[in-house]
C-alpha cells in the first residue's frame, strides 16, 4: 500500500510594490502590459509605419520629378541668376526645402498620430 504524501505548506513574505520604472511609453521585459496596451501599441507602430513609407515615396517622386524638369526644360540653362545657370542653382538649392518640408510634415503628422493613439488608449 501507498501512503498519500504528506502536504508541506509553503509560505513567503508579501512582496513589496516597486513602482513601475518611466519608460516614456516604452514596455520593459517582465513589465505587466495588458494586451489592449499591445493592441494599440502595434496599431500605432503600422500607422507610423504607413507614414514613414507614404512620406518617404513622396518624398521620392517630388526629386525624381525636379531632377526631370532640370534635364528636361533646357531654359533653365539659358536663365543666369548671379552668374550661374539657374539649373546649377535649383539643384544645388532646391532640394533643401524639399526635405525640410518633408521632415516638418513627417513630424507634425506623426506627433498627431502618438496624441490620437494615447487619447484612445486613455479612454479604454
Amino acid at each position: 500500500m501507498t501512503e498519500t504524501p504528506k502536504r508541506v505548506r509553503v509560505t513567503a513574505d508579501a512582496p513589496t510594490r516597486r513602482p513601475a520604472p518611466l519608460t516614456r511609453g516604452i514596455a520593459l521585459p517582465g513589465s505587466p502590459v495588458d494586451e489592449a496596451d499591445a493592441v494599440f501599441t502595434r496599431a500605432l507602430m503600422r500607422s507610423q509605419l504607413r507614414l514613414a513609407l507614404g512620406t518617404v515615396a513622396g518624398f521620392v517622386l517630388v526629386v525624381i520629378a525636379l531632377t526631370l524638369a532640370i534635364a528636361l526644360i533646357p531654359e533653365f540653362d539659358e536663365l543666369v541668376v548671379w552668374g550661374l545657370p539657374l539649373s546649377w542653382l535649383l539643384q544645388a538649392y532646391a532640394f533643401y526645402p524639399i526635405i525640410l518640408v518633408f521632415a516638418v510634415l513627417y513630424v507634425r503628422t506623426a506627433a498627431r498620430n502618438e496624441r490620437r493613439f494615447r487619447v484612445l488608449r486613455d479612454r479604454e
